[in-house]
């Protein structure tokens, strides 16, 4: 059974990360683990010794957090009542990077899916904080939703890589899954910047074409001036469902996520993302 955590503030930008994985792994029969995590604001001294008949303000706001899980639970119900789903509800006094890696580690979770909670412009959408802190130190597959994305089948997958990692297919077994059950295209693209691939390079997409010899895929080599206007370039140029990385801090995920202005980092992310790290996760 596959395990996937849920973190959800509330909003209409986490439930809509919520139907996307209700509805994507529809057909699979799934644990969600609903996890909302707060930090009460700090309150002075006085509070506390005029006050001491009153609610601990830590017991309110977990109060608060256990009647919005239940009113999300009662929402999917209504909206899926998939028998295949089973739901938990996790309401934690803790900061929300801190108790995603808790629950990964003590849930064995196979995959966090999450809104990307960032700021939008007219042109593109900005992976927010808590998304690239995902990133960064979940140990696991992270699959995140544009706001407001209307679910489509992801017909379409978009894989950048350089080819300087060797795949195999345990490694690569999420998106794989998600390209079986959606009988999806992959689309290999490599960005060119004057330089052809080495032995090694050769290799793994050698490699990689074994790896995928079971699925729809083509591989592209785009000579372009950055990686991420080599993707707002083929997606404007055809369509693109879902995109897919892997996350290896020694190539060109770490320069492009990985730095001082992270947060400010316009991905044009129109449609849900999936990072996986490179190496074993659990």
């Amino acid at each position: 059974m596959k395990k996937i955590l849920l973190p959800t503030d509330f909003s209409e930008n986490a439930y809509n990360a919520i139907k996307y994985a209700l509805t994507i792994y529809k057909n699979e029969e799934c644990r969600f683990y609903l996890l909302n995590t707060y930090t009460p604001v700090l309150y002075d001294t006085e509070y506390i010794l005029y006050n001491s008949t009153q609610p601990n303000l830590a017991e309110v706001y977990q109060k608060n957090s256990q009647n919005g899980l239940k009113k999300v639970a009662q929402k999917i119900k209504r909206d899926f009542n998939n028998p295949n789903h089973h739901f938990e509800q996790i309401s934690a006094f803790n900061l929300l990077i801190d108790e995603m890696k808790e629950q990964v580690k003590s849930k064995e979770i196979d995959l966090v899916v999450m809104g990307t909670q960032g700021a939008t412009g007219a042109e593109e959408i900005l992976i927010g904080t808590n998304t690239v802190q995902a990133i960064n130190k979940l140990r696991i597959p992270l699959l995140t939703i544009p706001s407001g994305y209307e679910y489509e089948s992801p017909a379409n997958i978009l894989f950048p890589t350089d080819f300087q990692l060797h795949f195999s297919s345990p490694q690569l077994e999420p998106i794989l899954n998600v390209a079986k059950n959606h009988t999806s295209k992959l689309d290999i693209l490599h960005v060119f910047f004057g330089k052809d691939l080495d032995e090694t390079q050769e290799k793994n997409k050698k490699n990689l074409n074994e790896v995928l010899d079971d699925f729809p895929h083509q591989f592209h080599s785009i000579e372009d001036k950055s990686i991420t206007s080599a993707i707002k370039n083929f997606q404007e140029k055809n369509k693109v469902d879902m995109l897919f990385m892997v996350n290896n801090k020694h190539s060109f995920f770490e320069n492009l996520l990985f730095r001082p202005v992270v947060n400010k980092i316009g991905f044009h992310i129109k449609v849900p993302f999936m990072v996986i790290p490179s190496g074993k996760f659990s």
